[in-house]
């Protein structure tokens, strides 16, 4: 497509939504120092503190159900009727409330009340990303929508890399290793002050949204054409809320099988814990799967699920989430084992940095084509901001006081990720497929080498997953017209994925082995590929000029 005939991009509001971007990254980070302190500071077990991860991601799914009930129910889309700027603004301001109650749950000394802080926090943030990921295929061509959404994504990771060094020297005075006696002998006023400092910057940023001028108030206006507040949606509303009461159905008894005082032996507790987990997974599939076959063969009543590109696109994002936090939790179990260097917890940290700054790195160089750049200096730019990506990771990395020896062959890895960005230039379908595919490669050759050759195989998962959330973002909701905000909202209700595929990939692990339990994400890596090619067919199909 010629560039003469995109609709021009509103760079002083791309501006403004990025740079926000930035701080929700930079925010987000104080979760790594947060998660170590509740299991010391409540005197949790392992289980107890992966509480605060499910009641995260948990709320995203609830946040976004919510918004759907209620708007399906009274005929009136929030997000449509606020606007994409003043929803932001919401969500900002109730994330706000929840670092508040984390502050007195922290001082009360109560966990529950961090849990229900945290959910609050999360509930904000799904308001925000229901309204901004639209928001920023909204301020330009739609067809380069998917870069837009990878410059925030860059800008994202970038806080997030650089967060956790700052937050490690508030609190601890250093950026390198935290080990348990400095967690013990962490002085709680900091941490109700990083909090304070954290619900500061929420109403801060939501301030710089709401006066800001060059950003606009996103308003969908309400036509004929794109009225659907008197469609039914009876058949989608169910569905989900028959999903969400299964869903109930199969953690309850998960959460039950740790009660202290049952008599069961560990096995049988074990059983329960996996049949409850994995029937959760079916639940999500098989509902999914309804959903296409359903919607395509009635579309009345199924509003933006009677899309195909949707409903599979919100699997595709169930198991993208699924599969980017399952190997970066598992990562350092692997690197313990003696086939894979024996390494010492210390040294386990510049890897895992690694693996997340994979993910700058790629929506670095994804986010090129946001900009109306001649084809030659897109090209120099894709060569050269991947490697300028690298080489802020391993500095930031070396300034935290870690050896970075170990990480300079894994250049070879981003070359590849290069060689794949010229390939693919900047198509969605086509980079998800190619991307999908070399995830595919990537765990298949983890899973059968060792040493450092399996470890940078995993570590590149992170090189390929970086671009998916944007690509699967604007292909699913590509063609829905007047239901894109409501398409939007199931999207992100799929990041319950990385409340349920991590543990399972945890669990397998305990039946076959860290290593083989990475299978988990060849499978979904596969399942990202499969998406691509049939979502391409699809589009063409229906007559969306996307590529």
């Amino acid at each position: 497509m010629s560039t003469d005939t995109l609709q021009k991009t509103n760079y002083g509001a791309l501006t403004t939504l990025t740079t926000v971007f930035f701080f929700w990254g930079f925010i987000a980070a104080g979760n790594s120092v947060f998660i170590p302190f509740c299991k010391s500071y409540f005197d949790l077990d392992q289980f107890q503190s992966q509480l605060i991860d499910f009641a995260f991601y948990g709320a995203y799914y609830l946040g976004a159900l919510a918004l759907f009930v209620f708007g399906s129910s009274t005929g009136r889309d929030l997000v449509g009727n606020w606007g994409y700027k003043k929803s932001i603004v919401y969500g900002l301001l109730f994330s706000a409330v929840g670092a508040g109650a984390m502050i007195v749950s922290v001082y009360l000394n109560l966990f529950a009340g961090m849990l229900l802080g945290l959910f609050i926090v999360a509930l904000g943030f799904s308001l925000q990303q229901t309204s901004a990921n639209p928001f920023m295929i909204a301020l330009g061509d739609e067809a380069t929508g998917s870069s837009r959404i990878n410059l925030g994504g860059g800008i994202n990771s970038l806080g997030t890399t650089i967060g956790p060094l700052v937050v490690s020297l508030a609190l601890f005075g250093t950026a390198s290793a935290i080990d348990e006696s400095m967690i013990q002998s962490l002085s709680l006023s900091k941490v109700i002050i990083l909090y304070a400092c954290v619900g500061a910057l929420f109403i801060g940023i939501a301030a710089l949204f709401a006066f800001s001028r060059k950003l606009p108030t996103g308003i969908i206006e309400v036509t004929k054409e794109n009225d659907t507040s008197k469609e039914s949606v009876l058949k989608a509303k169910r569905l989900l809320l028959v999903i969400t009461g299964l869903l109930i159905v199969c953690f309850a008894p998960v959460f039950y099988s740790y009660r202290p005082d049952l008599t069961w032996s560990n096995e049988d507790a074990e059983k329960l814990r996996i049949i409850g987990w994995s029937a959760g997974l079916v639940v999500i599939l098989v509902g999914l799967m309804y959903s296409f076959f359903q919607g395509k063969k009635q579309k009345t009543g199924w509003g933006a699920m009677q899309y195909p590109q949707l409903s599979l696109g919100m699997l595709a994002i169930f198991v993208y989430v699924g599969v980017e936090v399952a190997i970066g939790s598992n990562l350092g179990e692997l690197l313990v084992q003696p086939e894979f260097g024996s390494h010492e917890s210390s040294e386990i940290a510049p890897y895992v940095a690694m693996y997340w700054g994979s993910l700058m790195i790629g929506r670095w160089a994804g986010a090129i084509n946001a900009f109306q750049l001649k084809q030659t200096t897109k090209q120099i730019l894709r060569f050269i901001v991947p490697l300028i990506a690298f080489g802020v990771i391993l500095g930031l990395t070396k300034v935290a006081g870690y050896s970075i020896d170990t990480l300079y062959w894994y250049i070879v890895c981003v070359l590849i990720q290069i060689i794949a960005f010229f390939i693919t230039n900047d198509k969605p379908a086509l980079t998800l497929g190619v991307f999908g595919g070399l995830g595919m490669i990537a765990t298949v050759v983890g899973l059968l080498a060792t040493g450092d050759i399996a470890i940078y195989a995993f570590l590149s998962a992170g090189l390929f997953c970086s671009i998916m959330w944007p690509c699967i973002f604007s292909l699913a909701l590509a063609g829905l017209g007047k239901y894109q905000t409501q398409g939007s909202a199931f999207l992100v209700m799929m990041i319950l994925g990385g409340a349920i595929i991590p543990p399972l990939q945890g669990k397998l692990a305990d039946i076959t082995g860290i290593q083989a339990s990475f299978l988990v994400g060849t499978v979904c890596f596969a399942y990202l590929a499969f998406f691509a090619l049939f979502v391409r067919k699809v589009l063409r199909d229906q007559g969306v000029k996307f590529e």
